[in-house]
């Protein structure tokens, strides 16, 4: 059952994301990217089990390009998308990812940006790298993996420096 992160344990979701990425994680691009800032709540999702132990955690969390005249867009950096060892395959991520998708759909948020498999985001919720090609991440990245989503017509593109959003409290 899909339902709000906020509902689930900091240490649960933390013990999740150990577990499915390694307690050495932090030291990942992505993490870099968004720094310290909160998740956005209205946007993270977990599954339950029947008994409603934590099995899956999906984080959506404020970030900006910041272009390289300066000027800062806004996007909503999904992931990451942990569900657990014993539990994968079951389509618990994919739940996860519709979720966040038709949410921010419906809430007109900024676009969505994830670093992941272009051929899987693409196919199911059409995550692309066109309009990425000039963006630069703190850390180690494949270009063709830094994807992107308009979720209400925006443009996606530009050329700068990803980094967390810190002008938003979440």
């Amino acid at each position: 059952m899909i339902v709000p992160l906020e509902s689930q344990r900091p240490d649960a979701i933390e013990r999740l994301l150990d577990d499915a990425f390694g307690v050495d994680r932090h030291a990942r691009t992505a993490y870099l990217i968004r720094g310290t800032v909160a998740w956005i709540p209205a946007l993270s999702f977990a599954v339950v089990d029947g008994q409603g132990a934590l099995i899956g955690s999906l984080q959506s969390w404020p970030v900006v390009l910041t272009q390289d005249d300066g000027t800062q867009c806004p996007y909503i950096m999904v992931g990451p998308v942990a569900v657990a060892p014993a539990h994968q395959g079951g389509g618990h991520g994919r739940a996860m990812m519709d979720a966040v998708v038709a949410a921010a759909k419906a809430q007109g948020t900024a676009p969505l940006m994830m670093i992941g498999d272009p051929e899987y985001y693409g196919r199911f919720w059409g995550f692309s790298a066109e309009g990425t090609g000039g963006w630069r991440a703190p850390g180690p990245v494949e270009q063709r993996r830094l994807l992107a989503l308009s979720v209400d017509g925006r443009a996606v593109g530009g050329a700068g420096m990803l980094g967390p959003d810190i002008s938003v409290i979440a």
